[in-house]
């Protein structure tokens, strides 16, 4: 089937010191977070994770550590769109 997508976009309350969600995110994920250039409807963070299956997601869902971290991750979030797809190649690389 491909790839499976995990797309987490959030507005932060005004409160929360953004640094120190991102750097337990990056400790979750081991990768860096991009820029925030481009802001939509007050969401200032996206996260896309990619897996190579369903079953890897789901994995990672029930995974202890990602359990700890999404308590203290929803408990900083003012607001929350959340999609989770799976990867369609359209057109190949030239």
């Amino acid at each position: 089937m491909g790839e499976f997508k995990h797309l987490v976009i959030v507005k932060f309350k005004d409160d929360v010191v953004v640094d120190d969600v991102l750097k337990g995110m990056e400790k979750l994920v081991s990768e860096d977070v991009e820029s925030l250039d481009v802001l939509r409807q007050g969401f200032t963070h996206a996260f896309l994770m990619t897996f190579n299956k369903k079953e890897d997601f789901a994995a990672f869902q029930g995974h202890p550590k990602h359990v700890e971290f999404s308590a203290t991750f929803s408990a900083a979030i003012d607001k929350i769109v959340l999609l989770d797809f799976p990867a369609l190649l359209v057109k190949a690389p030239a």
